[in-house]
């Protein structure tokens, strides 16, 4: 079995609009989804090993944010620039690439890619997962490469309102 944890971003902000996407930072709101979330996520059984970020500002600074929030918790996280797609087949090809060695996977990443993967590989019929959204996916396999339609149950989904 295989594991994959997917993290949305936190909400970022569009205060100025020339920025370029890829450097987008957070808004208030998605400062403290974080500070919400890194217990819940935590508590749902992800270990934080193996994390993958997209190299987009608001990714990273979601996951700096978690890891701030869970003092007691130390983990390595790297960036990964394919991560940054809005594309459910760049994803999964990105995902059926991992070392076998890795077990559990943990992916910080962006809509509509993750919401698009975890129907695709589950048979969960998710319309959006929302900013600093997490959600838990068992996959049925044994190598990454036979990640495939079905092949997942999606044991775990959490949103920042399920706490506020």
């Amino acid at each position: 079995m295989k594991i994959i944890h997917l993290i949305r971003h936190a909400k970022s902000c569009w205060d100025n609009p020339i920025l370029a996407d890829k450097l987008r930072p957070l808004n208030k709101r998605g400062h403290k989804d974080c500070q919400i979330m890194a217990k819940q996520i935590v508590e749902a059984g992800c270990n934080f090993k193996s994390v993958f970020v997209s190299n987009a500002t608001r990714a990273k600074l979601t996951i700096e944010l978690i890891q701030e929030n869970l003092p007691n918790l130390k983990f390595d996280w790297s960036i990964a620039r394919p991560l940054y797609t809005f594309d459910e087949t760049q994803l999964l090809n990105w995902c059926q690439a991992l070392s076998e060695e890795l077990s559990e996977v943990v992916i910080v990443g962006h809509n509509p890619a993750l919401t698009e993967l975890i129907n695709h590989l589950s048979r969960a019929d998710l319309l959006n997962l929302p900013t600093c959204g997490y959600a838990k996916l068992h996959c049925s396999i044994t190598t990454w490469q036979e990640l495939h339609t079905n092949c997942a149950q999606l044991k775990m989904l959490l949103t920042p309102k399920m706490f506020r």
